[in-house]
């Protein structure tokens, strides 16, 4: 009988996830398999050059309902490309590559830059993330395992004492 090398992870439809290219340890990610790109909630994003190519530097609240954890980001800009998101309405928004992490599994994703302050998650992550890594039972969550805010950010237990 063939083994599978790299067998798919079951997930749950909301799961902790991390950024290790940006230095972000973790945030919660609703699972959408609706969404074909993956979106990340960011704010003052700002295009610049270096070595003759576009980066974009930005800040990400990792935390839904706060602010005082702020991460600041670089990311080589691929392209800005129209998105229509959830609610019909047409954007247009940064298109960034990084390695996203769950549960111990690596592997590079390509998403969008917008802003998600209204909604319940920092980040959604789409079927063409999940291509090949993942299968996704809606009945479950945290399948990757729960995370502690005050263990992956530290700088809570100053801010909330």
């Amino acid at each position: 009988m063939a083994r599978i090398k790299n067998p798919k992870m079951l997930i749950g439809w909301r799961e902790w996830v991390a950024f290790p290219d940006w230095g972000v340890p973790g945030l919660k990610a609703k699972i959408d398999t609706g969404a074909k790109t993956s979106a990340l909630h960011v704010y003052e994003p700002e295009v610049f050059e270096r070595d003759a190519k576009r980066f974009l530097r930005f800040q990400i609240h990792p935390l839904q309902n706060r602010d005082d954890v702020s991460i600041p980001c670089e990311a080589e800009l691929v392209e800005r490309r129209r998105i229509t998101n959830s609610g019909g309405q047409t954007q247009r928004r940064y298109v960034v590559r990084t390695t996203v992490e769950l549960a111990g599994r690596c592997w590079p994703i390509e998403l969008t830059l917008t802003n998600r302050d209204q909604m319940k998650f920092r980040m959604l992550l789409g079927r063409s993330a999940m291509s090949g890594q993942l299968l996704v039972d809606p009945q479950l969550s945290y399948q990757g395992g729960k995370r502690n805010t005050k263990t992956l950010y530290p700088q809570l237990a100053e801010i909330d004492s």
